[in-house]
């Protein structure tokens, strides 16, 4: 569907054209007309799909008609992190230009004095973690009695970061009868009760099942020991045509050491986590995005918060410790239709994390088995076979020399033949009394001179 179907403004029609794009993604198509009928939506849809266009497109039609007044603000969009929030305030700059709406963006790491003086002049869009504006509101620089329109965007991940009792309170101080628009990747059941409480008849959107990866991203396992991590991601940087990628770690530390190691073996890479103020993280993303670094190492703090267009691979260093965020790493690739790689290192260690993945994705996901790797394994293969081999060989053998004995000794064939098939224990048996008056139990080797081969 075309954006012009929608029932969007001229104004901001020409700047979605501006923008190169044409034709609506599902979510859009479908949470945009509702959302101009001022309903309450729920939108449930994996990364990747323009669910951020779903919901800024139609507030700018919306907003365009009234005025802000000071510390007041007319809307108000929640972000879990700071680089989902200034990612919407670029999407609303983009969209709104020929739209004459003032816009302020509330996050830590920068200075809350730039922050409320911007709130002092009134907004019509605000911007914010959760945070920094309850920080904000209890110090008395901002108040919500007149804001009419709430987004919760990432909602399962704001469950993740411990958000939710803050957004609980967040919607007590905005007026009972505003719109509420929900978006989330996946709908557990916490986010189904916020839902419950503060969303009134939402229409419920959903263009993928819950925590689905994307289809355009190739997935790949591979099996890797702890201590040759880095030499494996080198190899599979070498090998693989990485136009601009993003390697995910579970922690700060690692994040920072990888990024050395990279950079002593020549790669342009950065770095991106939590311990980085947000000057420094916003110049990090400013250089991938600008392709002066084409390799990005990151935190999951930047999961859900990068949007760069022609990210080719991902690579998991750490295998992800919660099963939602490995769909949100990989789906930073094969974005608007784009084709993507993604590939997770695995230790021994990773076993029950890639089955808890596998049983939210509700497939398998195949192992990687480059060619050296396939090499040795045939050589092990053969190896232990060729070993199984002689021990056959030898096995028959050893029963070979035993028959052909028995076949030129008749007289004592039965009892050869029960050592045999007694796999060659001695075997004691009762003998008649001999003309020497032997009468005890007469070990059969007498009788034989057999010697045990």
């Amino acid at each position: 569907m075309i954006f012009a179907d929608l029932g969007l403004s001229d104004e901001l029609l020409k700047a979605i054209d501006e923008a190169g794009y044409s034709e609506a993604t599902p979510i859009q198509a479908q949470a945009i007309p509702p959302v101009l009928m001022m309903k309450d939506i729920i939108g449930i849809a994996q990364t990747g799909t323009g669910k951020t266009a779903s919901f800024v497109l139609p507030m700018i039609d919306i907003l365009s008609q009234g005025r802000s007044r000071a510390r007041m603000p007319r809307s108000l969009i929640l972000e879990p992190t700071r680089e989902l929030a200034a990612q919407v305030a670029e999407n609303f700059e983009k969209y709104g230009k020929y739209n004459k709406l003032s816009m302020a963006l509330l996050i830590g790491g920068v200075s809350m004095g730039d922050q409320v003086k911007a709130l002092g002049k009134g907004v019509d869009v605000l911007i914010a973690t959760p945070g920094r504006l309850m920080d904000l509101f209890d110090r008395g620089n901002i108040m919500l009695n007149d804001c009419n329109l709430l987004v919760i965007d990432e909602a399962d991940r704001m469950l993740d970061m411990g958000f939710i009792p803050d957004i609980e309170k967040i919607c007590t101080k905005l007026p009972s009868n505003r719109q509420t628009m929900l978006f989330s990747a996946t709908m557990p059941p916490p986010i189904k009760r916020l839902s419950d409480q503060f969303l009134s008849t939402p229409k419920y959107i959903e263009v993928a099942r819950p925590a689905t990866a994307n289809v355009n991203i190739e997935q790949s396992l591979v099996e890797v020991a702890p201590r040759q991590k880095r030499s494996k991601l080198r190899e599979l940087l070498e090998k693989e045509d990485v136009g601009m990628g993003i390697v995910f770690c579970n922690r700060k530390t690692t994040v920072r050491e990888l990024n050395k190691s990279l950079k002593r073996h020549g790669y342009c890479s950065g770095e991106i986590h939590g311990d980085i103020d947000q000057a420094s993280r916003q110049a990090e993303l400013e250089a991938f995005k600008n392709g002066d670094i084409n390799l990005l190492v990151a935190s999951d703090v930047a999961a859900r918060g990068i949007d760069v267009k022609g990210i080719s691979h991902v690579f998991n260093f750490d295998a992800p410790m919660h099963p939602d965020d490995y769909v949100h790493r990989i789906g930073r690739t094969g974005r608007a239709g784009a084709k993507g790689k993604a590939f997770t290192f695995v230790t021994r260690s990773d076993a029950e994390a890639i089955v808890n993945i596998e049983k939210l994705l509700g497939s398998k996901i195949e192992y990687l088995l480059n060619e050296g790797l396939k090499k040795e394994a045939v050589k092990e293969f053969d190896k232990k076979k060729g070993t199984k081999r002689a021990k056959a060989q030898k096995a028959k053998s050893d029963h070979s020399q035993v028959e052909e004995y028995v076949a030129n000794n008749t007289e004592p064939k039965k009892q050869y033949k029960d050592n045999v098939n007694n796999k060659g224990r001695i075997i004691i048996k009762e003998a008649e009394p001999t003309e020497d008056g032997w009468n005890g139990p007469r070990p059969s080797f007498l009788d034989i001179g057999f010697k045990r081969l």
